[in-house]
């Protein structure tokens, strides 16, 4: 039996959709220019994968990784029974795919309602606010012996999960006892060196590997991501499969074949004619949080000072998440009437897993009698071909992805589809996606703030970088209002 196929439904981006013409839509010239620019990188991204380079293409081998997986279910399987509570302690692309993963495919319901859940309850803490913490520790205090924590880092070093892991170590000694750290702590880290590797070779912790050349928000289909999605009943040999069907699709070198590089033309194409904001718009509550996941992506990995001949470019589309219908009564005012600066990408489930009949219209109020004994998902597709249609009357352009249904296989086919958009927009910018130097200055100033010592650069140390953070930064009473 076939799989089912997520699609990219991308008619109406083009001209020839009235009312966007040539100006608001790409004319059948400039698609066929887009295909002959980016064939030639479709080719190019599928050699360096083959060749390793550069590093930050590995993440298109984790579909083919069998290892990993098996590693994961044998520690599930020692760890799972008897675990009440799962808590992830990880940032950015060590948090945001294993919260997709959980709402995508796990029930809106799942740690409060024991008979929708199949694994322990899902907490991910990709924040450092006490009073959230504490909340919860509090909540949990009796029941640290049920509690499994996998902290997510690969050098150890992030200040906001190296600090949950230092209170939550601290915590567990003095609870549980030193000796049953291992009972309690999952470390997924770099194989080889770094602090949170040290410490779990030290203290003997069960641990898992990132993957060397596999960049944070390109690592949910690694240990990363598939620990937690195992561990709460989600089938990861499915999200695999999926990802490696997709893979199959993306590396077709046919443009007009190959959702990604249609997916990462159009956008290219929109963002020089001066659409730079790209929307992202689920119709489904579970796949709101893929949302978040993009962004993270799109932004880290295509906001760049310089391209890759070190010209100065400062590039980069801004991503933004809207989840419909909610955000019809929020933001599509903005859209249609505000400035024509964006591109849209809706994404559509085609069969919902569960669904309401609409209740009959009381007497008093015939007027509700067109929603009676309708299905929910009619209201909430139909509300988005709404929405669709609007934006195509205001000259907006808009992308679709369509899931025949929300499952490991779609999902996994998701994420790997706009991991390779990505590479390929990237490509078509001359840019790097797999670094973020503009990361690493604020991480830096963070650790001469907290007290780091020693030198930050050669004659200058990190107490002296702190001193000039707060002269900058320090708030004056003459300017308080």
């Amino acid at each position: 039996m076939a799989q089912p196929q997520i699609k990219l439904h991308y008619k109406n981006v083009l001209a020839k959709v009235q009312p966007l013409g040539p100006e608001h839509g790409i004319t059948d010239d400039q698609l066929s220019d887009l295909a002959e620019k980016t064939s030639p990188l479709i080719k190019q991204l599928n050699e360096q994968t083959r060749a390793s380079q550069p590093p930050g293409t590995a993440y298109r081998k984790l579909p083919y990784d069998a290892k990993t997986p098996q590693q994961v279910k044998e520690l599930v399987a020692k760890l799972k029974d008897g675990c009440e509570n799962l808590v992830v302690l990880g940032i950015g692309g060590s948090a945001l795919g294993n919260i997709a993963l959980q709402t995508a495919l796990n029930s809106y319901m799942y740690n409060l309602d024991d008979k929708q859940r199949s694994g322990p309850r899902l907490f991910v803490f990709d924040n450092v606010d006490p009073t959230q913490l504490t909340s919860f520790l509090d909540a949990i205090s009796d029941d640290l012996d049920k509690t499994v924590f996998n902290v997510i880092s690969k050098s150890g070093r992030t200040a906001e999960t190296a600090a949950q892991f230092l209170i939550i170590r601290d915590l567990l000694k003095n609870k549980v006892g030193k000796n049953a750290l291992k009972n309690h702590i999952v470390a997924t880290a770099d194989p080889e060196k770094g602090t949170l590797r040290k410490i779990a070779d030290e203290e003997k912790l069960p641990s898992l590997q990132i993957p060397k050349g596999v960049g944070g928000r390109f690592s949910v289909l690694s240990a990363v991501g598939l620990f937690s999605a195992a561990m709460c009943g989600i089938d990861i040999d499915s999200l695999l499969a999926g990802a490696k069907d997709m893979d199959i699709r993306v590396s077709n070198e046919d443009f007009y074949k190959n959702p990604a590089a249609i997916n990462a033309a159009v956008n290219h194409h929109f963002y020089n004619r001066g659409k730079k904001i790209s929307v992202i718009m689920p119709y489904s509550y579970h796949l709101k949080n893929l949302a978040d996941w993009y962004r993270q992506l799109w932004a880290e990995s295509l906001g760049k000072a310089e391209n890759l001949t070190g010209s100065e470019v400062h590039i980069g589309p801004t991503p933004v998440k809207a989840l419909g219908t909610t955000d019809q009564h929020s933001q599509v005012q903005l859209y249609r009437e505000g400035p024509n600066d964006k591109l849209f990408t809706f994404l559509e489930v085609q069969n919902f897993e569960q669904d309401l009949k609409i209740g009959p219209a009381p007497e008093s109020a015939p007027e509700l009698q067109f929603l009676a004994q309708k299905n929910l998902s009619l209201l909430l597709n139909n509300e988005k071909k709404a929405t669709e249609y609007a934006l195509l009357q205001s000259h907006r352009p808009y992308l679709t992805v369509l899931f025949p249904e929300v499952s490991p296989y779609t999902v996994g086919q998701f994420i790997y589809l706009f991991e390779v958009t990505t590479s390929l927009t990237a490509a078509l910018f001359n840019t790097n996606p797999y670094n973020q130097p503009a990361v690493e200055l604020g991480k830096e100033a963070t650790f001469a703030l907290m007290g780091r010592t020693g030198d930050y650069k050669p004659n200058y140390k990190y107490d002296d970088f702190a001193k000039d953070i707060q002269t900058l930064t320090k708030v004056d009473e003459e300017f308080l209002v």
